[in-house]
């Protein structure tokens, strides 16, 4: 075949197959002496399919070379593929995940001169949590509080636990963001759970209605209320999470509760 037809066999162009010819990494099965004219063969396609896969996966051609040289089998490079489909997929997730920052922050602006009023101060009571706790980057809570949650509620099912009260508590500190996330629970923590005590407290509450890729716009509002009304922080925000069921969260219904003090 010349070169030409293979180019169009394998779907790459022909100055590619001339690179890889100049580097060593797929030679013509033949060259013409007298035209120069470059013949491939039927059977390196299987060579160029590999080439365009691995390459496919990011790796560059001097490690295409390498992986060649070892001579991996259909099913190694088929498990290749699949860490490269998992690493492509987070990095869409993060990307999609910054996306919807940035437009929650857009709003935020365009929000900046019609602030809602729709806020209440109230005693909360005090509960008691069984719950996972950790300090996180702030520009990643999305990501790890879902499946902290879902750790908890399975931990909590093995002993036949209540999930009716979910609960999350957000504190910023200098090294990022220690949450707290658990149930509402009465008996010991199950293995794997520690027990969390939240105390009694005053708080500027408010509701989001929705995805939680919103919810910072709402805790915008409720902590610009809180300081134009002279309160003070007394505490880790809470979220109470009402309702929280679709897949989608368009439905969801979250509690916001800031702990305050009356300002002096």
């Amino acid at each position: 075949m010349l070169i030409g037809d293979f180019a169009r066999l394998g779907q790459v162009s022909v100055r590619m197959l001339r690179h890889y010819d100049q580097i060593g990494l797929l030679s013509p099965d033949s060259v013409d002496p007298w035209s120069s004219y470059r013949s491939y063969s039927p059977e390196q396609l299987s060579v160029l399919n590999r080439i365009v896969a691995l390459k496919d996966l990011g790796l560059s051609l001097d490690q295409v070379g390498h992986v060649l040289a070892d001579r991996l089998t259909v099913e190694e490079l088929r498990g290749m593929l699949r860490l490269c489909h998992a690493k492509v997929e987070e990095e869409m997730r993060v990307a999609s995940t910054r996306l919807a920052a940035v437009e929650s922050r857009l709003r935020m602006i365009e929000k900046e001169d019609a602030m809602s009023t729709d806020y209440v101060v109230k005693p909360v009571e005090a509960v008691r949590l069984a719950a996972l706790s950790g300090n996180l980057d702030p520009t990643v809570l999305e990501t790890h509080i879902g499946p902290m949650f879902d750790s908890v509620a399975t931990k909590l099912t093995a002993v036949h636990a209540s999930l009716a009260t979910a609960i999350a508590t957000y504190a910023e500190v200098e090294g990022g963001m220690d949450v707290v996330v658990g149930y509402a629970h009465d008996g010991d923590a199950p293995e794997g759970l520690e027990i969390v005590d939240l105390p009694a407290a005053t708080a500027v509450c408010g509701v989001h209605l929705g995805p939680m890729s919103r919810i910072n716009e709402s805790w915008q509002g409720v902590h610009r209320w809180l300081v134009e009304n002279n309160y003070d922080y007394d505490g880790p925000c809470r979220e109470l999470y009402v309702r929280a069921e679709s897949e989608d969260q368009q439905d969801w219904v979250t509690e916001l509760q800031q702990p305050v003090r009356q300002r002096t």
